[in-house]
């Protein structure tokens, strides 16, 4: 690992069960994450993903990347274009710091057919092989 280093994109299909089963799993009733009629009559053309479901996908992200060593130790994001059943949103990760003790930054993006969905900065440490 080194500063610079990218991530492979991981491509997640956007459905209308991970959007449902996110907000439920993270206990977020708010009707727009699962109730289309509801959420158009909010001004939204379909239900959308909750923040709490792509702050997981992005933990996923990165602690699949960096293997059952990897320890979470910040998540950042930040919300931009919702995610909508039918799209696909590209998670994209780029190592931007790191330190002697295995502690690294990753700038993270995940863009769908809007722009950016989630753009944010995730702090990892990877403990050594043999901890």
């Amino acid at each position: 690992m080194r500063v610079g280093h990218e991530l492979p994109a991981l491509e997640i299909p956007v459905t209308r069960t991970l959007i449902v089963a996110g907000a439920v799993a993270s206990r977020d009733y708010q009707d727009v994450h699962h109730d289309a009629e509801a959420a158009r009559a909010k001004g939204s053309p379909d239900i959308f993903m909750n923040i709490l479901t792509t702050n997981g996908l992005v933990g996923r992200y990165i602690t699949d990347h960096f293997g059952p060593g990897a320890r979470l130790r910040a998540v950042k994001i930040r919300l931009g274009a919702p995610n909508y059943p039918g799209d696909t949103m590209v998670l994209t990760g780029t190592v931007t710091a790191l330190d002697p003790d295995g502690t690294a930054e990753v700038r993270v993006v995940g863009a769908n057919g809007l722009g950016h969905h989630v753009t944010g900065k995730v702090t990892v440490t990877v403990a050594g092989e043999d901890s």
